[in-house]
């Protein structure tokens, strides 16, 4: 048996074709169907409160010794993510020192922070905290560079 095409039969052809190519990137969600960590949907009317996520403190890193000396003071951010670590960011020269800040255990205002650079360099602090705000430490990086670090806004 031969098959015969007609117009009608190209057309709709083309038509699913072209209906298909469009969906193929593309999938439903139902609305309200996934609900993240067992949390349900707020209500239409209820204010949401949420507790702050982080807390972004100024720090500042001064020259104790004369390698440090040569860079001057250094400007720094430790984000507090308010359970007892943060992530801290120093530039020291032309380097860029991320890691991370966390407390002692059995201690709610001491800790360690550390921080690697992005051309292979590391640093290593020891902190207080005076207050939720305000800190104080010292800081050695691997070129011999020692600073008193202050936090605080």
């Amino acid at each position: 048996m031969k098959a015969i095409l007609t117009s009608k039969t190209v057309r709709n052809s083309a038509l699913a074709l072209a209906a298909a190519a469009s969906l193929s990137a593309c999938y439903v969600v139902p609305h309200n169907q996934y609900q993240p960590y067992g949390h349900s949907a707020p209500q239409v009317g209820v204010p949401i409160v949420t507790a702050p996520s982080a807390q972004v403190l100024m720090a500042r890193l001064y020259p104790s010794n004369d390698t440090a000396g040569a860079f001057g003071v250094l400007p720094g951010t430790v984000t507090n993510h308010l359970n007892g670590r943060g992530e801290i960011i120093v530039t020291q020269g032309d380097e860029t020192f991320r890691g991370e800040a966390t407390r002692n255990a059995g201690s709610s205002s001491s800790g360690q922070a550390n921080g690697a650079g992005n051309k292979g360099g590391y640093m290593n602090c020891s902190y207080t905290m005076n207050n939720s705000t305000q800190g104080r430490g010292a800081c050695r990086f691997n070129n011999g560079a020692t600073y008193n670090f202050h936090l605080g806004q």
